[in-house]
């Protein structure tokens, strides 16, 4: 698993209209939304995504929704 930015997420189909589990985010300091991360999961059910990363034993997980409306990837 790579890390990646937000924008990146994204632009990748796979993510878009999905909840994304990200690890090791970085946190933009004045919306505290993630802007890098490592993706470790991914589902379209978010009950179900959270289960999977709570067995995982992922504890420091930030679970987002990524929008399929979300701008295209940028420069970074």
């Amino acid at each position: 698993m790579m890390r990646m930015t937000w924008n990146q997420i994204c632009s990748r189909a796979e993510f878009r209209g999905r909840w994304v589990a990200l690890d090791g985010c970085r946190y933009d300091e004045t919306t505290a939304q993630p802007t890098e991360g490592v993706v470790v999961d991914v589902d379209d059910d978010w009950v179900e995504l959270c289960h999977r990363v709570r067995e995982a034993a992922l504890r420091s997980c930030s679970i987002v929704f990524c929008d399929e409306k979300a701008p295209p990837a940028g420069p970074n």
